[in-house]
């Protein structure tokens, strides 16, 4: 086995506010090193081409792909996954929207979504639904249809602008 796959690279990233060290192998996708160095499996790993979204992190307060993106290549990062997002309350108005309008089924797709989504809401004001689907066209939902996940981020943006619910 080559050097290089066996080589180790020291890190240091804050994930979800915390400090978290690692020593982790050249090679490894950032998605791998949070589900199984850190115990943070609500992001998923599925087609490692950077298709899906499944994978949907915030690195620097971007959305990225956790399957391309190295775990060496987040050293010095700050890190936020759906689990983080989550106990801040920073997506709770997502969240219950999603439920809401009834913008889940199996749930697969959701992280990645609704990290995406609050991408897109950070920026403030409110997007058009053409803004809202260009932004979210990168997270496939295979079972609940997009009408539902768009009227979802649609009603919290005018909530958030202070314009009541779509």
């Amino acid at each position: 086995m080559s050097e290089m796959f066996r080589a180790k690279i020291d890190i240091e990233l804050t994930v979800n506010g915390e400090a978290v060290e690692g020593s982790v192998p050249a090679g490894q996708h950032l998605i791998d090193f949070l589900r199984l160095e850190c115990g943070l499996t609500g992001a998923h790993a599925s087609c490692e081409h950077g298709v899906c979204g499944a994978c949907t992190v915030r690195v620097d307060g971007i959305a990225v792909r956790g399957c391309l993106m190295l775990a060496a290549q987040a050293d010095g990062a700050e890190i936020w996954t759906v689990e983080g997002l989550s106990e801040t309350a920073a997506i709770k108005d997502l969240q219950e929207a999603f439920v809401a309008r009834n913008a889940l089924q199996c749930g697969f797709c959701t992280p990645g979504m609704l990290v995406a989504a609050e991408e897109l809401l950070a920026g403030g004001g409110v997007p058009s639904r053409a803004e809202i689907r260009e932004h979210l066209s990168g997270n496939y939902c295979r079972c609940t249809g997009y009408e539902a996940i768009v009227d979802a981020v649609e009603s919290v943006a005018r909530t958030r602008a202070g314009r009541g619910a779509a």
